[in-house]
């Protein structure tokens, strides 16, 4: 089973796994062995989308010269697209889009001539096998969005803003704690939301309080926090629990006005800078991570210029960029006055170059310090353990090499100092 996209999205394909597992599957890790070949893909942006789409391509090959027999095709792509995708690609034997997920395995076994319909077919939370490590999983909030910023697809493919009954989110942590998990990660395309649809108002606090309660989770995180949504409340839950992370994923996407209101954001800068301030003052060692998009339509140099010299000033420890991506039926892909894609590609670089002198800067302020770090893995030529502190999430943050210095230190935490630097990541030696 191939995976796309993102954490959302792995969460899906981990339940998948695990309800085929339960049916007898054998899940294999070389394609070359499979029977069947599922792809789970993302439809977000248009590199995602391109990168599904030459995986399916490549999976096709399988079929015409390896074991595979049936490549089955599902996620956000699939959701969007699955009329013109079954047009297109009739190499694939069967396209499920997100809506048919409640029928899963009926839709398989119309496919593979074999009745694998169980009394239950549909995908569960609590049959997930995690395929992120022995230490670390996602945990699931919510599905789809109802915040509707102009420029994101993810609306009309995953729908309104759905949370989920939070003692159902308390049983499957308690299973995860009781697997081992040390590190719970807690996912929504916007966690700060969860529980308005069901409760009537906003219930991230409440449920953290909860899930610090489950002792053995080392680590607990939250991503996305929008910055409309992001209260004292909640900024106190992180400070009064130790075993919640220091660290604020924030995308605002943009600081000027302008850009914002057209982007259909909540909040506009100089909110956004106020709620950084009083988050820094609260919690003087957070991390803040961002994300951006330059080259939005009517985005002018004096828009990206405030972004820039705001981005000069809030000094995030971790930033991503997005260059703007027209996507289908959103209300920015009818905007005019869309930007050149070397207009993107420039502003683009400049916030990166700045942003990789502000982050090696913030490593820098590291070096001496002693922090504990979650060991994950060793490097190829074995004289290093890679690890992460709460600086840093799976996958998109920088790691710590560790001199190894004694066997069997993965999946433990070390504490360990902080010696150097290498680009994004840190360099450090065990205490």
């Amino acid at each position: 089973m191939y995976h796309f996209g993102c954490s959302k999205n792995l969460v899906d394909t981990e339940m998948c796994i695990g309800l085929l597992k339960k049916e007898n599957f054998e899940i294999v890790k070389d394609a070359d062995l499979a029977d069947m070949i599922i792809i789970n893909t993302c439809g977000f942006i248009e590199s995602a989308k391109e990168e599904a789409i030459n995986c399916i391509l490549e999976m096709a090959e399988y079929k015409k010269s390896g074991n595979c027999k049936y490549l089955i095709v599902m996620g956000c792509l699939v959701q969007r697209y699955k009329k013109e995708l079954e047009k297109a690609m009739p190499e694939v034997d069967l396209f499920i889009s997100i809506d048919e997920y409640d029928n899963i395995l009926e839709k398989i076994s119309s496919v593979i001539d074999e009745n694998i319909v169980s009394s239950k077919n549909t995908l569960d939370y609590m049959d997930r096998i995690i395929s992120t490590g022995k230490s670390t999983a996602y945990l699931k909030i919510a599905e789809g969005c109802s915040n509707n910023c102009t420029y994101c697809a993810i609306p009309s493919i995953r729908g309104k803003y759905v949370s989920r009954k939070m003692e159902d989110i308390l049983k499957e942590a308690q299973k995860l704690e009781e697997s081992g998990i040390k590190e719970l990660i807690v996912i929504a395309q916007d966690t700060t939301k969860y529980g308005i649809d069901i409760y009537g108002e906003k219930k991230l606090p409440e449920l953290l309080e909860k899930l610090s309660e489950l002792k053995g989770f080392k680590w607990i995180r939250f991503l996305y926090a929008y910055p409309e949504s992001i209260t004292d409340e909640l900024i106190d839950v992180v400070k009064k629990h130790d075993n919640i992370c220091n660290y604020f994923d924030i995308p605002i996407q943009h600081y000027s006005d302008s850009v914002l209101k057209k982007m259909n954001r909540k909040s506009d800068g100089k909110s956004i800078e106020n709620l950084l301030e009083k988050i820094r003052e609260k919690l003087p060692d957070v991390i803040l991570r961002t994300s951006l998009i330059v080259g939005f339509p009517e985005e002018s140099e004096d828009d990206f210029l405030k972004l820039y010299e705001f981005v000069n000033r809030a000094k995030f420890e971790k930033l991503g960029v997005f260059k703007y991506s027209k996507e289908d039926g959103t209300p920015a892909s009818r905007m005019k006055n869309q930007i050149h894609y070397k207009t993107k590609e420039k502003r683009f670089n400049k916030i990166m170059t700045l942003e990789k002198q502000i982050a090696q800067e913030k490593l820098e302020e590291k070096v001496g310090n002693i922090y504990e770090a979650l060991i994950e893995s060793i490097t190829e030529d074995d004289n290093y353990y890679i690890g992460r502190t709460y600086m840093d999430i799976p996958n998109e943050d920088g790691v710590v090499f560790i001199k190894k210095t004694e066997d069997n230190l993965i999946g433990n935490f070390i504490k360990c100092k902080i010696t150097g630097i290498i680009e994004y990541d840190l360099i450090g030696e065990k205490i």
